[in-house]
């Protein structure tokens, strides 16, 4: 078979596997098709179906088709990325600053410090931290991947219980975004380089100014104009971002923060994420899981993974705990909102392939947080529903 036989035999096998799986065994309660995804490109990686069945891995999965899959998976990856951007709106978290600003910052910081304190055990031992990783950058590093919720994977299930719109999920997308901002300083922070702080420099000061031009240019386009010069404007930060040593993805989401969604209107723009969603983001997936590996022992790598699960999960229902005795919620109330902030998939993921892109963490790092962020993500609707109903059976009550 030639080169386009064989790539479209693995994108046929990254398509139809996790939906067969998602559809036959109906695993939306607790595994979302994204997560099924996830899993898939794990299972599809080396270190599964790679073992298994080698000559089969190494006939569909061969470097001129990894390559041409990765080429599709950074598009993807950015375009995914961008809308995150557009879709943040801080003038809502701005105007209930005080409470918001609280609830964020413990949402944040709990699971922050347990990450921190469960990466300071785990990189006492060798095979953790990345080469090119100061140990500062892997424990900061790790200890903010605990700390991820996943804004667009937030959106997606609480649009599936039908809370999106209300009061309640209004502020939950508040805490999250104020969340999202802090997670994309701190890594650009992890992602300084000396040696390049001069083109860095010249990025910041340059994004300042093309940002300020492009607003005013798209205030003054039509909307089908604003599409294509905004697909153009990520690629040309995507660019300014990896060339300053930054990395793609760090521009891409700046591209995307600095425009407003009422450009583009919210229904296009959660018709255009749903697309980017179905059709490419599982190349992504599957390019992801190419990268998962087993080096430090399949016993160890789970035991990392179950670790850094215990500080993400228990560091921020504790965060949003104690916001909520502060400002006076109810058990129920604080619960649900720890809970459906436990979506980690995709940023989170995005996040680690960054610092693995940097050699800041070692793939089997990678591979732990990539577990950690799919067992996050798979306990957020089971946990969540039936607390959902519980808040519901109240609010008739008191009514």
């Amino acid at each position: 078979m030639n080169l386009t036989e064989i790539y479209l035999i693995a994108l046929t096998i990254i398509f139809a596997v996790p939906w067969l799986v998602w559809r036959v065994f109906k695993t939306d309660y607790w595994a979302p098709l994204v997560v099924v995804q996830i899993v898939g490109g794990i299972l599809l990686g080396p270190g599964v179906l790679g073992a298994v069945f080698p000559d089969y891995y190494a006939f569909v999965f061969k470097p001129d088709v990894i390559v041409a899959l990765n080429g599709v998976a950074w598009w993807a990856v950015m375009l995914f990325v961008f809308v995150a951007g557009i879709e943040l709106d801080l003038s809502a978290a701005w105007k209930h600053r005080g409470e918001t600003g609280l609830t964020a910052g413990l949402a944040l910081g709990m699971p922050l410090l347990a990450g921190t304190a469960a990466a300071v055990l785990i990189l006492q031992f060798p095979g953790w931290r990345g080469p090119n990783g100061a140990y500062w950058q892997a424990l900061l590093g790790i200890g903010m991947a605990c700390a991820v919720t996943a804004l667009p994977i937030l959106v997606l299930l609480m649009e599936k219980l039908g809370i999106l719109r209300e009061q309640l999920g209004q502020r939950i997308l508040r805490y999250a975004s104020l969340d999202d901002i802090a997670i994309w300083g701190v890594l650009a922070l992890i992602l300084l380089d000396w040696e390049r702080i001069g083109r860095q420099a010249v990025f910041l000061v340059g994004f300042i100014l093309a940002a300020a031009a492009i607003r005013w240019v798209m205030a003054r386009l039509s909307e089908s104009d604003r599409w294509p010069v905004g697909l153009i404007w990520l690629a040309v930060c995507g660019f300014a971002g990896d060339w300053s040593g930054l990395h793609y993805m760090v521009g891409a989401f700046l591209a995307g923060v600095v425009l407003d969604a009422k450009w583009f209107g919210h229904e296009a723009m959660d018709r255009f994420r749903n697309i980017v969603l179905l059709t490419i983001m599982p190349v992504f997936f599957l390019s992801t899981g190419l990268r998962t590996q087993w080096e430090g022992g399949g016993l160890a790598v789970f035991g990392v993974a179950a670790l850094l699960l215990a500080a993400a999960v228990g560091g921020k229902l504790l965060g949003v705990h104690i916001a909520g005795r502060l400002l006076g919620w109810s058990r129920t109330e604080a619960w649900l909102i720890g809970w459906l902030l436990q979506t980690k998939a995709l940023i989170m993921i995005i996040f680690s392939n960054i610092l693995l892109d940097k050699a800041i963490i070692t793939p089997t790092t990678f591979t732990a947080l990539l577990l950690m962020a799919v067992g996050s993500t798979m306990l957020t609707k089971p946990f969540a529903s039936p607390l959902i109903a519980k808040l519901g059976e109240r609010v008739k009550a008191e009514a």
